[in-house]
């Protein structure tokens, strides 16, 4: 079946789809995306979604292409003509096309392209989704609160973790802390049983799956702090798992070949794996709206 993609107020055939080689996002990645993951239909987190994606135009100046009820209907209908029912949706914005320079181009509209593919399906069995990872130094810039396409420190970063037969690099900066995965939240139960995970500044990603399960945690009785950790503590945790909106609630047993306790998942992270399940199947909290319309089921 051909994949199907809006690109600039058109729905085209992925193969035929095109920017222009002068659109800011190939020349500079002066851009920013958001992923979505779609869930039996639904859309998971929306509303956290959009409010990230509209803090990331802020940030670096982009006006939005469209409002939150026009995006969705793009949105919906990407997936409808994919035909995806388990997946994601992903969502660019550059500033535009313009002549090569440096500085903001005046009077250019944004541009926008949507796609959506097939994923797995949604975890059911936290044993087998374990993965395992490894430690590599933080390189990035300094705002990585912003979702930019400027991703290539992590792309090397993820690339050095694939080698290794490895899930996830975790990024480890100059003073010697734990910011994040290479696109993943860390969390780890620390040597005195706290949940911990690191503050928000500029140098971690406000994950909306972090969001989403913080909201969980109020409820759950576990003790959690947004702490970070230096890499003595996260050498020394009880239990490391990753979340994401690929990754959900990804136990994390055993980092740079060393198992975490003893080398299986946690009770805490089982617990959130359980607990973040029924936020994805719309059981626990506000149940997301299904997208009956946007994907044909019903």
């Amino acid at each position: 079946m051909s994949r199907f993609a809006y690109v600039n107020g058109r729905y085209r055939p992925q193969r035929d789809a095109c920017v222009n080689i002068e659109d800011r996002g190939y020349q500079f990645a002066d851009g920013i995306y958001e992923v979505i993951h779609i869930h039996d239909g639904r859309f998971v987190d929306t509303d956290l979604h959009l409010a990230r994606l509209a803090r990331s135009l802020r940030e670096i100046a982009i006006p939005a292409p469209m409002d939150d009820a026009s995006l969705l209907v793009v949105l919906r209908e990407v997936v409808r003509r994919n035909r995806v029912h388990e997946g994601i949706v992903y969502m660019q914005i550059t500033r535009g096309v313009a002549r090569r320079d440096h500085a903001f181009p005046k009077s250019v509209p944004p541009s926008l392209v949507v796609t959506a593919r097939h994923g797995h399906p949604f975890p059911r069995d936290i044993a087998s989704w374990a993965g395992i990872a490894i430690t590599v130094p933080d390189i990035r810039w300094g705002r990585c609160d912003i979702k930019t396409i400027n991703l290539l420190p992590n792309c090397l970063a993820k690339q050095r973790a694939r080698e290794a037969g490895a899930y996830e690099a975790i990024l480890i900066d100059r003073s010697g802390h734990i910011t994040e995965g290479a696109s993943t939240t860390v969390w780890a139960v620390d040597a005195n049983g706290i949940l911990r995970t690191r503050h928000l500044d500029d140098y971690i990603l406000p994950g909306c799956t972090r969001a989403a399960l913080t909201a969980l945690l109020r409820d759950s009785a576990i003790p959690f702090e947004e702490r970070g950790l230096t890499e003595a503590e996260f050498r020394d945790a009880r239990e490391v798992f990753l979340t994401s909106a690929t990754s959900f609630v990804k136990p994390i047993v055993a980092v740079d070949g060393v198992p975490i306790a003893n080398g299986l998942p946690g009770p805490i992270t089982t617990r959130l794996f359980t607990l973040f399940t029924r936020h994805a199947d719309g059981v626990a909290h506000n149940a997301a709206p299904r997208l009956a319309s946007a994907t044909g089921i019903g």
